[in-house]
């Protein structure tokens, strides 16, 4: 499938007041950066986090939301349903690096854990929120996926479990956009950003890795969807 000239189909939202948005991961990090910017745009912000005391923003909403847990999936879906009626963005952003090592020599407990962080839990976050989602035409679902399990290029195979959870939300990505046309999903690789995960080494600051996640949960109704970005660029999978 070509690619080129896809990014200049993009058009953008200015503002997003009246919208609401979800936020996984949001209380530290890339996530917390995206959070806070949906907020200045005008949206009203679920802030999801594991612990919501750790959601320290007054302007946002905190949510009890670790995606390995279906139950607070359930739960925080419909507190949204409840107090605010509808859900126009959902940014996929919690996930963790996971052990590395040769694949026989890894723990299946590790396994369940970071494909159940990276793969499993924005899986059937997207399902319980597709209800809401679908509702109005145009809203995004923003999966933060990574260069590390991006086929084109060479996957992370010393830390095999963080590149194939990445390669594998890369699927349902693509799968959405083609089921629901009037829904944009798109991934994007934020580069190596400067978060617990990636080091104070790495080249990119916080913002910069919020920038083209922002870019997509800003996508108006007609914009590319099934796509894997960096840098506002298409990128192969």
């Amino acid at each position: 499938m070509g690619t080129e000239g896809i990014d200049d189909d993009a058009s953008l939202l200015d503002s997003l007041d009246g919208q609401v948005a979800l936020v996984t991961g949001a209380n530290r990090g890339i996530g917390a950066e995206i959070a806070s910017r949906l907020v200045d745009l005008g949206a009203t912000v679920y802030a999801g986090a594991r612990d919501p005391g750790d959601v320290t923003a007054d302007e946002q909403r905190p949510l009890k939301l670790d995606v390995t847990n279906e139950g607070e999936i359930e739960a925080a879906i419909g507190a949204i349903v409840e107090e605010a009626g509808r859900l126009d963005v959902l940014v996929n952003d919690a996930g963790i690096y996971g052990p590395s090592g040769r694949f026989a020599d890894l723990d299946p407990a590790d396994i369940e854990r970071t494909f159940g962080v990276n793969l499993h839990g924005p899986a059937l976050l997207s399902h319980a929120a597709l209800p809401l989602l679908t509702e109005r035409k145009g809203s995004r679902i923003v999966n933060v996926s990574s260069g590390a399990g991006q086929f084109e290029s060479g996957m992370d195979t010393s830390h095999a479990l963080y590149g194939i959870s990445k390669a594998g939300l890369n699927a349902p990505t693509n799968v959405l956009a083609h089921q629901y046309p009037d829904l944009l999903v798109n991934s994007v690789c934020p580069g190596r950003v400067r978060t617990d995960m990636s080091g104070e080494n790495a080249a990119r600051s916080v913002a910069e890795g919020a920038q083209i996640p922002m870019w997509l949960a800003r996508f108006a109704s007609g914009s590319p969807s099934g796509y894997f970005w960096r840098d506002e660029v298409v990128i192969e999978w």
